[in-house]
């Protein structure tokens, strides 16, 4: 399968101006059947504004991201805002496939306490997976990185990928790389982790999206620039790595739930 992490410097809550970017991005290096990835919150950057920024009855970002789907016959994944029943936000990774219709809708399990997040924001139910051509994908979001179980959960239903869509500062940029490596071993199996360049009203974001196989080698590093990067994820290879150093399988079922 042929991924394409798209790093943005997003324009603060401006969603038409990053609808824009990311088709201009996008359009240069899509490649009909891709899974295309973009960061957390990409149409209006890490905002706890929920009332500016969440979907609303338009659906604005799920409708361009549906359309930009079925325009260049690729799967779609990245971050959206909606509502939870008791009115607090719900920050989501959010996949479409190629006919434009949803695939996924995963609610970040961890809000980011730190920055209060979890004053805006309500916690998600848990991990999920979901087809993607041959593969099964789990999605996650930025805060969830710090958080092993949740991956450890998925890998033990079979998730051969994970993607992690991000608003993570530069001032910890050391944690998000060393994590994402981390993740990707612990788990044999390919991460894909997109993180946002640029400045918002408070932040700077030094990007680093990666693209990690089940070894932990590192296939694709964007830098700190706007811009996409790819690689190819070898479904083969990644079922011979795990049939040749079985470490999955000697998970305490006791210790990690399914």
């Amino acid at each position: 399968m042929h991924v394409i992490a798209c790093q943005l410097d997003i324009r603060w809550e401006d969603k038409p101006a990053n609808f824009a970017r990311t088709r201009e991005l996008v359009a240069g290096v899509a490649r009909p059947g891709a899974l295309v990835v973009l960061p957390e919150m990409f149409a209006t950057g890490f905002s706890m504004k929920v009332g500016r920024v969440d979907e609303g009855e338009e659906r604005p970002t799920e409708r361009f991201m549906a359309e930009l789907a079925r325009e260049l016959g690729l799967y779609v994944c990245g971050g959206v805002v909606t509502r939870a029943a008791d009115g607090l936000g719900l920050n989501q990774s959010l996949t479409v496939g190629p006919d434009g219709a949803e695939r996924a809708r995963y609610s970040k399990c961890h809000p980011f306490s730190f920055a209060q997040e979890d004053r805006y924001y309500a916690k998600g139910s848990g991990p999920l997976l979901y087809p993607c051509g041959a593969f099964t994908v789990a999605p996650l979001v930025c805060y969830d990185l710090r958080f092993p179980e949740v991956f450890r959960i998925g890998a033990r239903r079979g998730a051969q990928v994970f993607t992690v869509i991000a608003n993570w500062p530069q001032r910890r940029e050391g944690h998000w790389l060393a994590l994402l490596q981390a993740r990707a071993i612990e788990n044999q199996a390919y991460v894909i982790g997109v993180n946002r360049c640029g400045d918002d009203p408070w932040l700077h974001y030094g990007g680093r999206s990666l693209i990690i196989d089940p070894r932990g080698t590192v296939l694709a590093d964007a830098g700190s620039e706007p811009g996409c990067i790819a690689a190819e994820l070898d479904l083969d290879a990644l079922r011979a790595y795990r049939a040749e150093f079985p470490a999955l399988a000697d998970i305490r079922p006791e210790f990690v739930p399914d």
